[in-house]
């Protein structure tokens, strides 16, 4: 039996719970947190593990989502290895927070349980919230499943910390779909979380014996500089990320990480890309329709902020026909992953033919035979934008 198998252990478990029980294991000093759902099941096991004595952490109960973030900028700045989870209106409720974190290059990781936004109110599965912050200078993560969130966890603190990155990282994670979700999944045991994760040493807090100004104000004549660094850290970003992912599969022995990750792509003349956990099904399509003879490849988007432009292009360069499907929307002017991708390829002599779907919004069910639908609609003429499986009674008979 290997070391990794004797140090870590399979549990059937809810996704929310193996999130925490990683948090745990990642050891913070400060967890500040508001309940919503679908990730309140995240901060209440972790109000139990800090209750129950497994995790010597101070546990911060506040009134608002935008407290909670604002705590955690507080203990992040003064030293301290910090956490917290949120989602739909209560990231957005961040929003202003985001931004400071981020500027002020703290390495606050956050849990988001992607779930749509009001108006009108919906409690289920889309991306539009973290999507939303996309721009804040945070690094942003989506998870396929329990075990990737659970990897993707333990690596973000590691990406966040390195004296060479500095920065806020965001893991997604879809509501209800993974929060709510009961799978067997290798839960990462102390030991080994230790070797992976060194206790947290910050080269620039705040001290009394040795004070020093934070998030101060900037002029015109020094902002763009400051925000022009934010940006080049961001994009720097990418190797630490590649190095992390290394590091983790030489240790745990799993390869779940990197910046995309790529399924069936040899030899498809349509690649479909997507992020969280509709790739699960877009793979087992692309199985379905390898065992009947025809290639479709898949790419998931794993970290889109960094945007792993240089990545994707090599991924997608040879395909005839891409497929972007995505569970947010750019209102008044259309998806913004596909518009992403498609500005890779506007000095390609002969781009792929590139079609953008929108699925999936505020939780509804996109199975099997509508992905298997799209594929064969974009293969006989691209799709340059549509809303897919819209109900044309809701709409009062006109789409």
């Amino acid at each position: 039996m290997s070391s990794v198998s004797i140090l870590s252990k399979m549990k059937v478990i809810e996704g929310s719970k193996a999130i925490a029980e990683t948090v745990k294991v990642c050891r913070p000093h400060v967890i500040s947190a508001y309940p919503i759902t679908p990730q309140t099941h995240i901060v209440e096991e972790l109000s139990k593990i800090v209750a129950d004595g497994e995790l010597k952490a101070e546990y911060i109960k506040v009134e608002s989502e935008h407290s909670a973030a604002s705590g955690c900028l507080g203990a992040s700045a003064a030293g301290a290895r910090t956490y917290t989870a949120t989602t739909s209106q209560g990231l957005l409720l961040m929003a202003e927070v985001l931004y400071n974190i981020a500027g002020m290059r703290l390495p606050v990781v956050l849990t988001c349980a992607n779930r749509a936004v009001s108006a009108p109110l919906n409690i289920w599965n889309d991306h539009q919230d973290s999507i939303s912050v996309r721009d804040t200078g945070w690094i942003q993560f989506y998870a396929e499943d329990n075990q990737e969130a659970v990897d993707m966890t333990i690596q973000a603190f590691k990406i966040a910390e390195n004296p060479a990155v500095r920065l806020p990282v965001m893991v997604g994670i879809d509501g209800f779909l993974i929060t709510h979700t009961v799978e067997p999944v290798e839960l990462i045991s102390q030991d080994m979380a230790d070797k992976f994760l060194p206790p947290y040493k910050p080269q620039i807090y705040l001290d009394v014996k040795k004070p020093i100004s934070m998030g101060n104000f900037a002029d015109p004549g020094s902002y763009m500089e400051i925000r022009y660094s934010l940006h080049k850290a961001v994009e720097g970003s990418k190797k630490i990320i590649r190095d992390v992912t290394k590091e983790f599969e030489q240790m745990f022995g799993r390869f779940s990480g990197d910046l995309i990750e790529t399924y069936n792509i040899e030899n498809a003349q349509t690649i479909i890309v997507g992020m969280g956990s509709i790739v699960s099904t877009l793979k087992e399509v692309s199985d379905d329709m390898k065992a009947r003879g025809k290639n479709l490849g898949v790419v998931k988007v794993r970290c889109h902020r960094p945007f792993p432009d240089e990545e994707l292009y090599n991924a997608l360069k040879n395909a005839d026909n891409l497929i972007v499907l995505e569970k947010a929307i750019s209102l008044g002017q259309g998806g913004i992953l596909g518009t992403e991708i498609r500005s890779l390829f506007m000095e390609m002599e002969n781009p792929p033919r590139i079609s953008n779907f929108i699925v999936g919004l505020g939780g509804r069910d996109i199975p099997k035979s509508a992905i298997e639908k799209i594929v064969l609609r974009a293969e006989k003429s691209p799709v340059p934008f549509e809303f897919f499986g819209l109900n044309p009674e809701v709409l009062g008979g006109e789409i």
